[in-house]
């Protein structure tokens, strides 16, 4: 009802887009200046009040060349911001009335916007977990070819920082190419500032770290240790958790190459839980010109 409210036909939604992308007006590049802009009613296009230059918002969005209408692509965004584990292209079809197809590509658009572009800008710091987990089903069940990482599995890479004061909780989950601790240490590196504290498990590859400028804990799962005061990796391992969870119970499986954009989404939910704008508003607040 309330998505309803706020989006009611395509008009709303441009008009809505037009606040988001030029928040301080429409700059129009013959006056050279920001100036007053109407909407054309047979177009998806604003005209400049004085010259009649004409401004397409949806230009440059995913949203380009589109032949769906923008209504059902905010109803796309919705229903993947409203459901907790995500929510598959299957049930996009269903829910929105397109075809499978474009129910799919939808979905890997609106997922693309949810890469971490804060990785660079904003590195980790405090106390940062680190763990591995290795995607993929049971070796016995996969094709020769398709074998790949520890026992045909792919590895992936997780940091997550832990909320402290002024520090909210975040994570970053990457594929990597494999396991070896030539690989990983430069991700770490990379994503937590110097002088962070550092919780690992038992694991060889991450066994050096502190001689990179870290603080360095680690607890023996083998021996059944799990936590050990302050130390533990419960953070990122509960997200793996989710993560298997969501995408086995939703997707039921993902190959290698598209697992990264999944990972993306999942993340992203992650570090905008507590979001003012809600889910939703954060998914929106994505949408930018390419």
């Amino acid at each position: 009802m309330d998505f309803e409210r706020d989006f009611p036909d395509d008009a709303a939604c441009l008009d809505w887009l037009v606040g988001h992308l030029y928040p301080d007006g429409i700059f129009c590049p013959k006056c050279e200046k920001v100036t007053k802009h109407h909407r054309v009613k047979t177009r998806t296009c604003y005209a400049c009040q004085f010259c009649g230059h004409q401004e397409y918002p949806m230009r440059g969005t995913i949203f380009e060349d589109s032949a769906t209408s923008l209504k059902l692509w905010f109803h796309a965004f919705f229903l993947m911001a409203q459901t907790r584990c995500g929510i598959s292209a299957k049930q996009i079809e269903r829910e929105i009335g397109v075809t499978y197809k474009t129910a799919w590509r939808m979905a890997n658009q609106i997922r693309s916007l949810l890469v971490d572009d804060e990785d660079e800008e904003f590195p980790l710091a405090g106390t940062v977990e680190i763990d591995e987990a290795y995607w993929g089903g049971k070796d016995k069940w996969r094709h020769r070819d398709r074998k790949q990482g520890r026992g045909g599995k792919t590895p992936i890479l997780g940091m997550a920082q832990r909320p402290e004061p002024g520090l909210p909780g975040r994570i970053i989950a990457r594929v990597i190419p494999d396991g070896h601790e030539d690989t990983i240490l430069p991700h770490v590196t990379k994503k937590i500032l110097p002088r962070s504290t550092v919780y690992t498990d038992e694991g060889r590859s991450l066994q050096n770290i502190g001689a990179l400028g870290y603080r360095h804990g680690r607890v023996n799962h083998v021996q059944g240790i799990y936590v050990r005061g302050d130390v533990h990796a419960n953070t990122i391992e509960g997200f793996w958790s989710l993560v298997r969870r969501g995408i086995g119970g939703v997707f039921h499986a993902v190959s290698t190459k598209h697992l990264q954009s999944y990972l993306d989404e999942y993340a992203f939910r992650y570090n905008n839980r507590e979001d003012e704008r809600g889910m939703f508003g954060a998914f929106l607040a994505r949408i930018e010109k390419g």
